[in-house]
Formats: structure tokens, sequence, C-alpha cells
């Protein structure tokens, strides 16, 4: 009997609460429908992290109440066939959004102080790397936030606390809110782009990425840009080519349009970008605050009593 499958690895703490609660739990070898099939006939609750729930996993599962994100995102997960079962889909927005902010905190002074390329540089023994390249101080300059929820909140209270100065532009959050924060609230995507040093991506992806070539071309020469949000937020094409030919001085992308990254991909060998593997959360303090709070909305959207 299987009453929880956990596709993705998530903290022991997490897992002992599911069987405290008194659950069956499947934590899967592999997230993979063909892995997946045997234990999801039984299931009734699903705990999926970045690889998503489809919709043919979904009708695999007759007894499926729960689908659970471990993480912000549900873009991979199909919510209109969970709507049309009438499973609850739950996420944990804000568990892990210090990790990530601090990991596109990193990531833009990465980019400010060319930490990689001096790095690089010093192991292959050319200490001159000094002499040749200028890196900047991130303090007084602008950070652009695009979207304001948890992660891009707390990376503004980091932001001024070395000195920057920050502006966000949000469809959805309430402009005397931003201010009451200490940031400025742009008008308009443009407007953003047009005035800050550093964007820092944190909306949810459209039907076309958000920075396209048109966009790109638009910021503000040795502008840098950081994505630790969604890959789809970015045309990386167009981003290869705007570092190749300007404007852009750097970016850092923690995310992509397809993970893992393909080995073929033009983003592996393209100058003046730092890439991690979408590592933003995996701080060990957010994944154990993850782990649990995903647990504890599971038992309780299939109406279970919390364990102590």
């Amino acid at each position: 009997m299987t009453d929880c499958i956990v596709m993705q690895p998530i903290c022991a703490a997490g897992i002992a609460l599911l069987r405290r609660a008194g659950l069956s739990v499947y934590e899967a070898a592999s997230p993979h429908l063909a892995d997946l099939a045997p234990h999801l006939t039984k299931a009734r609750a699903v705990i999926t992290r970045n690889h998503g729930f489809p919709a043919e996993a979904i009708a695999a599962a007759p007894r499926l109440q729960v689908i659970a994100a471990h993480g912000t995102g549900t873009d991979r997960i199909d919510r209109a066939a969970a709507e049309a079962r009438g499973i609850q889909v739950l996420n944990t927005p804000g568990a892990n959004a210090r990790s990530v902010a601090e990991h596109a905190l990193g990531l833009m002074l990465a980019c400010a102080r060319t930490i990689p390329a001096s790095e690089r540089a010093l192991r292959q023994g050319d200490f001159a790397f000094r002499d040749r390249h200028r890196p900047v101080e991130l303090g007084g300059r602008v950070l652009g936030l695009v979207g304001y929820g948890h992660v891009a909140r707390a990376l503004a209270g980091l932001a001024r606390g070395i000195g920057m100065r920050v502006q966000a532009f949000s469809a959805h959050a309430i402009p005397q809110e931003i201010v009451a924060d200490g940031v400025a609230p742009a008008a308009n995507l443009d407007a953003l782009c047009a005035s800050a040093d550093v964007i820092s991506l944190h909306g949810v992806p459209a039907r076309a990425p958000l920075f396209d070539a048109a966009r790109l071309a638009r910021l503000r020469p040795g502008a840098i840009l950081v994505n630790t949000a969604r890959g789809a937020l970015v045309d990386e094409a167009a981003l290869v080519h705007a570092l190749r030919t300007g404007p852009l001085a750097a970016a850092a992308l923690d995310v992509f349009a397809t993970e893992p990254l393909p080995p073929d991909s033009p983003l592996l060998d393209c100058p003046n970008l730092i890439l991690t593997p979408h590592m933003g959360g995996l701080a060990a303090e957010a994944l154990e605050r993850t782990g649990i709070e995903v647990a504890r909305k599971v038992i309780a959207a299939l109406g279970l009593p919390q364990p102590d």
C-alpha cells in the first residue's frame, strides 16, 4: 500500500512526519512515470520538486487527492488535469525564499567582481588578469526586481544592506507595500530596465520569454542580469547574443528552459555568463523548512491530525 509518493528526495524530518501521521510513504528512486506507475494506482498524495507532475501521471493515479510541490513553482504540474479531477495542488511559497535570495545576491556579486573568471585565470597562472579587468562595486547602484514575491522581498533587504538602491516592477504587489520596504515601484518593465544596473528575475513565465532580444537590447550598457526564478523567463539564444555583442556586461542563470542543461547548449561556452545547476533553494536550512512544510500541508489536505 502506498499513501504518498515522494518523487524526489525531501528531508528526513519531512518523511518522518508523513509516517507519524500514519501514511505509507514510497520514496521513489526515479521521478519517471514508468518507475512510478505501480505505486500511482494506490497513491493518495504525491510530493514533487522541479520534475513536476504531468497529465499522464495524474491519469495513472485514480485515488490521488493531493499534488504538493516542494517549493514555490507549480508550472510543471498539469493544473488543468488536476482541477478536472478535483485534486488539490499545493506548494510551499516562502519556505526557501532566504536561500534563493542569498544565491541571487551571490550571483550578482560574482558577476560584478568577475570572481569565476578571476579564479580561473589565477589557476592558469595568469596573475596579470588583475591588470586587464576592472570589477565594479554594487553599492550605490540600482537593483531592479522583476516581480515582488517572497524571494524578491528578501533580496531587496539584502541588497539594501550593501548599499544598493532597489526598484521593483510587479503586476500583483501593492505599491504601498513596496514603498514601505524602502523599495521604489517602477511604472512598467521597460522603465525598470532603463534605470537598473542589475536586473533580478522573480516572476512567473508567460507564453513567451519576458526577456527576449528586444527587451535585452533595452538594458543599460554594462547591465547584469540574474535569473533564479524560471528558465522560461529568458530567451537563452538572445541572451547569448546580448552577452557576445552587448549591452549586457554579465549574466548569471540558476534555471534553464531545459533541465538538466543539454551538453550542446550554447550557454556553456558563452562569455561573461555564470551558470549554477538550479541550486538556489538548496541550502540545508531551506531544505529542512520546505520538507517539513510540504509534509504538514499534505497531512492537512488528507484530513489527518498533525503529529507532534
